[in-house]
Protein backbone atom coordinates (compact mmCIF):
# COMPACT_ATOMS: atom_id res chain seq x y z
CA UNK A 1 0.00 0.00 0.00
CA UNK A 2 1.32 3.46 -0.91
CA UNK A 3 2.43 5.60 2.02
CA UNK A 4 0.55 8.82 2.76
CA UNK A 5 2.47 11.61 4.46
CA UNK A 6 1.96 14.99 2.74
CA UNK A 7 0.03 15.29 -0.50
CA UNK A 8 -0.65 18.35 -2.61
CA UNK A 9 -3.16 17.96 -5.40
CA UNK A 10 -5.75 19.48 -7.69
CA UNK A 11 -9.27 19.39 -6.23
CA UNK A 12 -12.16 17.82 -8.18
CA UNK A 13 -15.63 18.93 -6.96
CA UNK A 14 -18.32 16.23 -7.13
CA UNK A 15 -21.36 18.19 -6.03
CA UNK A 16 -23.74 15.30 -5.27
CA UNK A 17 -25.06 13.86 -2.03
CA UNK A 18 -25.48 10.16 -1.26
CA UNK A 19 -23.11 8.93 -3.97
CA UNK A 20 -23.35 5.16 -3.68
CA UNK A 21 -20.78 2.53 -4.49
CA UNK A 22 -22.68 1.37 -7.60
CA UNK A 23 -22.21 4.88 -9.01
CA UNK A 24 -18.52 4.83 -8.03
CA UNK A 25 -17.94 1.49 -9.78
CA UNK A 26 -21.02 -0.11 -11.40
CA UNK A 27 -21.90 -3.71 -10.60
CA UNK A 28 -20.87 -5.26 -13.95
CA UNK A 29 -17.22 -4.49 -13.23
CA UNK A 30 -17.27 -6.61 -10.09
CA UNK A 31 -17.01 -9.68 -12.36
CA UNK A 32 -13.29 -9.05 -12.71
CA UNK A 33 -11.08 -11.38 -10.67
CA UNK A 34 -8.21 -8.87 -10.76
CA UNK A 35 -7.61 -6.11 -8.22
CA UNK A 36 -6.39 -3.66 -10.85
CA UNK A 37 -7.72 -1.77 -13.87
CA UNK A 38 -10.79 -0.19 -12.26
CA UNK A 39 -9.68 3.43 -12.62
CA UNK A 40 -10.89 3.76 -16.20
CA UNK A 41 -14.39 2.75 -15.08
CA UNK A 42 -14.66 5.07 -12.09
CA UNK A 43 -18.13 6.72 -12.18
CA UNK A 44 -18.64 4.86 -15.45
CA UNK A 45 -22.36 5.58 -15.94
CA UNK A 46 -21.84 9.30 -15.33
CA UNK A 47 -18.55 9.57 -17.17
CA UNK A 48 -19.52 7.89 -20.45
CA UNK A 49 -22.60 8.05 -22.66
CA UNK A 50 -22.67 4.34 -23.49
CA UNK A 51 -22.85 1.13 -21.45
CA UNK A 52 -19.47 0.02 -20.16
CA UNK A 53 -18.40 -3.60 -19.87
CA UNK A 54 -15.48 -5.34 -18.12
CA UNK A 55 -12.32 -5.51 -20.21
CA UNK A 56 -13.59 -2.95 -22.69
CA UNK A 57 -11.17 -0.49 -24.30
CA UNK A 58 -12.40 2.90 -23.10
CA UNK A 59 -10.21 4.95 -25.45
CA UNK A 60 -12.92 5.69 -28.00
CA UNK A 61 -15.99 5.58 -25.80
CA UNK A 62 -18.20 8.71 -25.95
CA UNK A 63 -17.67 10.96 -22.92
CA UNK A 64 -20.30 12.94 -21.08
CA UNK A 65 -18.93 16.50 -21.46
CA UNK A 66 -20.93 17.74 -18.47
CA UNK A 67 -19.40 15.32 -15.97
CA UNK A 68 -16.71 16.84 -13.78
CA UNK A 69 -13.99 14.25 -14.50
CA UNK A 70 -14.25 15.04 -18.20
CA UNK A 71 -13.68 18.77 -17.81
CA UNK A 72 -10.16 19.85 -18.76
CA UNK A 73 -9.70 22.09 -15.71
CA UNK A 74 -9.91 19.05 -13.43
CA UNK A 75 -7.64 16.74 -15.43
CA UNK A 76 -5.09 15.12 -13.16
CA UNK A 77 -7.09 15.83 -10.00
CA UNK A 78 -6.08 13.82 -6.95
CA UNK A 79 -8.29 15.24 -4.17
CA UNK A 80 -12.01 14.51 -4.50
CA UNK A 81 -14.40 16.92 -2.82
CA UNK A 82 -17.82 15.39 -2.15
CA UNK A 83 -21.03 15.87 -0.22
CA UNK A 84 -22.60 13.99 2.69
CA UNK A 85 -22.96 10.21 2.92
CA UNK A 86 -20.35 9.50 0.26
CA UNK A 87 -19.85 5.79 -0.47
CA UNK A 88 -23.25 4.55 0.69
CA UNK A 89 -24.84 1.41 -0.75
CA UNK A 90 -23.19 -2.01 -1.03
CA UNK A 91 -19.92 -2.80 0.69
CA UNK A 92 -17.82 -3.47 -2.43
CA UNK A 93 -14.12 -2.84 -1.88
CA UNK A 94 -13.86 -2.13 -5.60
CA UNK A 95 -15.08 1.44 -4.89
CA UNK A 96 -11.90 2.64 -3.14
CA UNK A 97 -9.87 0.57 -5.63
CA UNK A 98 -11.41 2.53 -8.51
CA UNK A 99 -10.88 5.90 -6.84
CA UNK A 100 -7.28 5.13 -5.93
CA UNK A 101 -6.46 3.64 -9.33
CA UNK A 102 -7.89 6.68 -11.10
CA UNK A 103 -5.40 8.80 -9.17
CA UNK A 104 -7.24 10.09 -6.10
CA UNK A 105 -5.27 10.07 -2.85
CA UNK A 106 -7.95 11.58 -0.63
CA UNK A 107 -11.70 12.21 -0.47
CA UNK A 108 -13.08 15.11 1.57
CA UNK A 109 -16.75 15.07 2.60
CA UNK A 110 -19.00 15.95 5.58
CA UNK A 111 -19.76 12.25 6.13
CA UNK A 112 -19.07 8.79 4.71
CA UNK A 113 -20.84 5.45 4.79
CA UNK A 114 -19.15 3.33 7.46
CA UNK A 115 -18.04 0.34 5.37
CA UNK A 116 -16.71 2.50 2.55
CA UNK A 117 -14.91 4.65 5.12
CA UNK A 118 -13.16 1.59 6.58
CA UNK A 119 -12.33 0.16 3.14
CA UNK A 120 -10.57 3.39 2.18
CA UNK A 121 -8.01 2.94 4.94
CA UNK A 122 -7.34 -0.64 3.85
CA UNK A 123 -6.43 0.58 0.37
CA UNK A 124 -4.39 3.74 0.94
CA UNK A 125 -7.17 6.21 0.18
CA UNK A 126 -7.54 8.86 2.89
CA UNK A 127 -11.16 9.79 3.79
CA UNK A 128 -11.32 13.19 5.50
CA UNK A 129 -14.37 14.43 7.38
CA UNK A 130 -14.85 18.19 7.54
CA UNK A 131 -17.96 20.11 8.55
CA UNK A 132 -20.63 20.85 5.94
CA UNK A 133 -19.79 24.55 6.25
CA UNK A 134 -16.10 23.92 5.61
CA UNK A 135 -16.91 21.69 2.64
CA UNK A 136 -19.23 24.39 1.26
CA UNK A 137 -16.38 26.88 1.45
CA UNK A 138 -14.01 24.51 -0.36
CA UNK A 139 -16.59 23.94 -3.11
CA UNK A 140 -16.90 27.69 -3.58
CA UNK A 141 -13.12 28.11 -3.74
CA UNK A 142 -12.68 25.21 -6.15
CA UNK A 143 -15.30 26.56 -8.54
CA UNK A 144 -14.00 30.13 -8.30
CA UNK A 145 -10.32 29.42 -8.93
CA UNK A 146 -9.08 27.36 -11.88
CA UNK A 147 -6.38 24.96 -10.75
CA UNK A 148 -7.41 25.11 -7.08
CA UNK A 149 -5.21 22.84 -4.96
CA UNK A 150 -5.11 21.62 -1.40
CA UNK A 151 -2.25 20.26 0.68
CA UNK A 152 -3.05 17.42 3.05
CA UNK A 153 -0.60 16.90 5.91
CA UNK A 154 -1.49 13.64 7.60
CA UNK A 155 1.07 13.98 10.38
CA UNK A 156 -0.41 17.35 11.40
CA UNK A 157 -3.96 16.21 10.49
CA UNK A 158 -4.58 19.33 8.46
CA UNK A 159 -6.01 20.27 5.09
CA UNK A 160 -4.21 23.43 3.98
CA UNK A 161 -5.57 25.80 1.32
CA UNK A 162 -3.40 27.88 -1.02
CA UNK A 163 -4.18 31.01 1.02
CA UNK A 164 -2.73 29.36 4.13
CA UNK A 165 -6.07 28.63 5.80
CA UNK A 166 -6.04 25.22 7.43
CA UNK A 167 -8.74 22.75 8.45
CA UNK A 168 -8.07 20.19 11.18
CA UNK A 169 -9.43 16.68 10.82
CA UNK A 170 -9.64 13.65 13.09
CA UNK A 171 -8.17 10.21 12.46
CA UNK A 172 -7.66 7.25 14.78
CA UNK A 173 -4.01 6.86 15.80
CA UNK A 174 -3.76 3.28 14.51
CA UNK A 175 -5.17 4.22 11.11
CA UNK A 176 -2.82 7.18 10.95
CA UNK A 177 0.13 4.90 11.71
CA UNK A 178 -0.90 2.47 8.95
CA UNK A 179 -1.42 5.20 6.34
CA UNK A 180 1.87 6.96 7.07
CA UNK A 181 3.78 3.67 6.91
CA UNK A 182 1.85 2.23 3.95
CA UNK A 183 0.63 -0.81 5.88
CA UNK A 184 -2.49 -2.71 4.88
CA UNK A 185 -3.63 -5.85 6.72
CA UNK A 186 -1.06 -8.01 4.91
CA UNK A 187 1.69 -5.48 5.54
CA UNK A 188 0.88 -5.44 9.25
CA UNK A 189 1.23 -9.22 9.35
CA UNK A 190 4.49 -9.24 7.39
CA UNK A 191 6.13 -7.05 10.04
CA UNK A 192 6.33 -10.31 11.99
CA UNK A 193 7.61 -12.44 9.09
CA UNK A 194 10.76 -13.54 10.93
CA UNK A 195 8.76 -14.71 13.96
CA UNK A 196 6.28 -16.52 11.72
CA UNK A 197 9.09 -18.34 9.88
CA UNK A 198 10.77 -19.26 13.16
CA UNK A 199 7.53 -20.63 14.55
CA UNK A 200 6.85 -22.69 11.42
CA UNK A 201 10.38 -24.13 11.46
CA UNK A 202 10.05 -25.09 15.13
CA UNK A 203 6.62 -26.59 14.53
CA UNK A 204 7.93 -28.84 11.75
CA UNK A 205 10.77 -30.08 13.98
CA UNK A 206 8.29 -31.02 16.70
CA UNK A 207 5.65 -32.39 14.32
CA UNK A 208 7.48 -33.52 11.13
CA UNK A 209 4.45 -35.37 9.83
CA UNK A 210 2.87 -32.02 9.05
CA UNK A 211 5.34 -31.56 6.21
CA UNK A 212 4.54 -34.91 4.62
CA UNK A 213 2.94 -34.49 1.22
CA UNK A 214 -0.15 -36.50 0.44
CA UNK A 215 0.17 -39.02 -2.42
Amino acid sequence: MQKFTVHQGLVVPLDRENVDTDAIIPKQFLKSIKKTGFGQNLFDEWRYLDQGEPGQDCTNRPWNPDFVLNQSRYKGGSVLLARQNFGCGSSREHAPWALEQYGFRAVIAPSFADIFFNNCYKNGLLPIVLSALQVDHLFNETLAFNGYQLTIDLEKQQVIASDGKSYDFEIASFRKYCMINGLDDIGLTLRHADKIKAYESERILKMPWLSTKLP
